[in-house]
């Protein structure tokens, strides 16, 4: 008899149950993501069937993001028609994004030079393994403008659909300017596309619960103890740095420049924390993260629809800042080489700028890692020490990329005075329209 699947039934019927009461969101993911870490460990065999929750989940997500990034980037441009303050706030946004790469790979090469993650380990030699190659500057700057935005979209380039989304929006407020009346229609359809895609992102979240489930049951019944304990000090670094870049770097931003108080923004974008640290996609987390940017931290659609989903494709705190950091002092470590303190300048500068050329590019951990590590001259075979625990450090690292863009939009926002204080006041965490 088939007890995992069974088990795993009466879990989704607990979380329906719980929905129908109105059990926190929150909550409920929570319950699915310990639900699906007990289930995959106790029925490791059937983990991959059960698991297939978890891929409809993925899926339905890939289907809503395309449509979404492209209608929220055109609606929130046509809303801000100032061309000043758009400009403002798009230098503004890409600013704080670097800012705080930086400071993630600086705090992940303070953390890794603290724990020294490679004593003691021993590198074995993989025939299978091949370091990713960095793209050129003229492929990656092709890459950004879309030859076709109907075929970029179906193959879930994000970057380029983004282009061509800005390039359109800039092409209504001139063509407004000219003939504000004939524009109007266009406008109109805008607005309605945005909000029904709005609503599509309500009734995708609603299974985020359940999608947990899944993907933790594939988790947990996939990597086991016997991948963790070998490069335990690698995970405990990834996870510790990952915690003060939080706390100390996003905890700062909100408490001393928008000035609120930082546990009860935590509190606020837990769900954000949640479904990143599951689904290890930013993409995936963008519609979850704009639903709690604008209902649970009030910040303007206006300025949420600009930055969160520029933020899923070039923030990168957690891959590009932290990662990249942390595995450079371990392979030289392992390799027996002796870093200078202009190589931990180096570290963190190439980092910072490999975060700029790697935005959209599948894979930025691996990329950015790359550039760091052939900056240095350290061998590129290092990487493949880590590659059987990537999954497992890939959750923190995701969670800290789309807090990052949460608290990169609020700290936006206040700027542009387009986030509702006493709103946000009223609600200790306002629960999401979601059943």
């Amino acid at each position: 008899m088939n007890f995992g699947m069974i088990v795993s039934a009466i879990v989704i019927a607990i979380l329906y149950g719980l929905a129908v009461k109105r059990v926190g969101f929150g909550t409920r993911v929570f319950i699915g993501m310990i639900a699906g870490v007990t289930v995959g460990i106790l029925f490791k065999e059937q983990s991959a069937n059960i698991g297939t929750i978890g891929q409809v989940y993925i899926n339905l997500i890939k289907m809503l993001v395309m449509p979404l990034v492209a209608a929220s980037i055109i609606s929130s441009i046509t809303t801000l028609s100032d061309p000043g303050k758009l400009k403002q706030i798009g230098l503004k946004t890409v600013s704080l994004f670097l800012v705080t790469t930086a400071i993630a790979a600086s705090i992940g090469l303070g953390v890794a030079l603290l724990l020294d993650p490679g004593s003691g380990v021993q590198f074995t030699a993989n025939a299978s393994f091949k370091a990713r190659e960095v793209p050129a500057f003229s492929k990656v700057l092709l890459d950004l403008v879309p030859a076709n935005p109907v075929a970029e979209m179906a193959n879930g380039k994000v970057i380029p659909v983004i282009v061509f989304a800005l390039f359109f929006a800039v092409a209504i407020i001139i063509e407004s300017a000219k003939s504000p009346e004939s524009m109007r229609p266009v406008k109109e359809f805008i607005n309605s596309f945005t909000k029904v895609m709005f609503r599509v992102t309500g009734l995708v979240v609603r299974f985020t619960p359940y999608g947990v489930f899944g993907l933790m049951v594939t988790m947990s019944g996939k990597y086991g103890l016997a991948t963790l304990l070998p490069l335990g000090k690698v995970i405990v670094a990834v996870y510790i740095a990952c915690a003060v870049h939080m706390l100390i770097t996003y905890g700062s931003l909100v408490a001393f420049v928008v000035k609120v108080n930082p546990l009860q923004f935590l509190r606020k974008i837990y769900p954000v924390l949640a479904v990143a640290f599951t689904t290890r996609s930013s993409y995936a987390t963008l519609p979850v993260n704009l639903e709690v940017i604008t209902k649970r931290l009030k910040v303007s659609g206006k300025v949420a629809s600009f930055v969160a989903p520029l933020g899923a494709t070039m923030n990168m705190n957690g891959c590009g800042g932290l990662w990249p950091a942390i595995v450079a002092v371990f392979v030289a470590r392992v390799f027996g080489i002796e870093l200078t303190i202009a190589d931990y300048f180096l570290i963190v500068a190439s980092a910072t700028i490999a975060s700029i050329g790697t935005a959209g590019i599948p894979g930025p951990a691996s990329i950015s890692t790359t550039v760091v590590l052939a900056s240095l001259g350290l061998p590129l075979e290092g990487m493949a020490i880590v590659l059987g625990i990537d999954p497992i450090v890939d959750m923190a690292r995701t969670a800290v990329n789309a807090s990052g863009t949460t608290v990169a939009s609020l700290v936006i926002a206040d700027n542009a005075g387009e986030f509702d204080r006493s709103a946000y006041a009223r609600s200790e965490a306002e629960e999401l329209d979601i059943a």
